[in-house]
């Protein structure tokens, strides 16, 4: 976790108008209010459009363990748009953080038997035509290819990036133990852990 401000670039877009340096002042010390209790931001994207007396800031945080955040407000005033969009970020982490802790903390509790460890295959319709060669164990069938950016982190990191993203499993490798390792959520809003054999 990040204990001071590690100054993170900031980089911002300004549409349809020129961007003031006290504007450019104001975002820059929002940005680096956010320092204290979230994850250490390495880059800052912040989007700011005005159309008519539509004003939209975007702010995009890129932090450490893959892990981005985004949020964005339209208001009249700029500052306003600027301020309610770092607000909304704030909550945001403030959230997953007190609810990815609390759920660690339940979870060292219980016993690793909550953990449910699935041995899944799909199946060509040949197997079902045919329940004699099933019995042979037929080839499992792929169903759609991805390319997929395979991350090496915690498991509670793999739980943060997947409860601020709308993804619904994470596949990574976990960096403890050196195994690949999906987690996903279940209906109950729990969240499972499923080993991938290699």
């Amino acid at each position: 976790m990040q204990v001071a401000n590690a100054n993170p670039h900031v980089s911002i877009t300004f549409r349809n108008e020129n961007i003031t340096d006290a504007l450019r002042d104001f975002v820059q010390k929002k940005v680096s209010s956010l320092h204290l209790d979230y994850p250490k931001i390495i880059d800052v994207k912040v989007i700011l459009d005005v159309h008519k007396n539509n004003h939209l800031a975007e702010i995009i945080l890129y932090c450490a363990n893959h892990i981005t955040i985004d949020a964005s407000s339209r208001t009249e005033d700029m500052y306003t748009s600027i301020n309610e969009t770092v607000s909304k970020i704030a909550r945001r982490m403030r959230k997953q953080k007190t609810r990815l802790l609390r759920k660690n903390k339940s979870s060292k509790k219980r016993e690793a038997t909550s953990i449910k460890y699935l041995d899944e295959k799909v199946f060509n319709d040949l197997a079902l035509d045919h329940p004699e060669e099933a019995e042979k164990d037929p080839e499992p069938v792929i169903i759609h290819r991805e390319n997929y950016q395979l991350k090496t982190m915690l498991k509670e990191d793999a739980l943060m990036e997947l409860e601020l993203s709308d993804k619904p499993f994470l596949l990574f490798r976990n960096e403890r133990r050196d195994v690949l390792q999906i987690v996903y959520r279940r209906n109950d809003g729990e969240y499972a852990l499923v080993p991938v054999p290699e």
